[in-house]
């Protein structure tokens, strides 16, 4: 297990499907976990293999990437993209009624566990 940063944000894979919440597209569009190469081999993982993101607000299972070279995040943060997955482990932290999407801490380690379906993530 790694303490991380997690950020948040609109991908185009995303924003195509966003009219679809219930689709497996939407599903694949934003249940990742982009992570830098480094710290997917400190927790063991490879694309595609599952990860538990953590902290005081929730959890969320994921399915780790890598990004391109170029599209890496630094090490320590990994990239969620919005939509009911990332709510999970974002909340109303700073008192102003807004969620914060970037600079949530958090752990992140190598699972078991399934990722669930929108409508469960939805209902959770």
């Amino acid at each position: 297990m790694i303490e991380v940063i997690v950020i948040t944000g609109r991908t185009t894979e995303q924003g195509v499907t966003i009219d679809e919440k219930l689709s497996d597209s939407y599903m694949k569009a934003v249940c990742i976990c982009e992570m830098n190469r480094k710290d997917m081999e400190k927790i063991g993982v490879k694309n595609g293999d599952r990860v538990l993101v953590k902290n005081e607000l929730g959890e969320v299972v994921l399915y780790a990437k890598e990004p391109e070279e170029d599209l890496q995040p630094p090490e320590g943060i990994v990239f969620i993209p919005l939509g009911p997955y990332a709510n999970r482990v974002v909340g109303i932290l700073n008192g102003s009624g807004t969620p914060q999407y970037k600079g949530v801490k958090a752990t992140i380690e190598k699972t078991d566990r399934e990722v669930v379906p929108v409508e469960e993530v939805i209902n959770l």
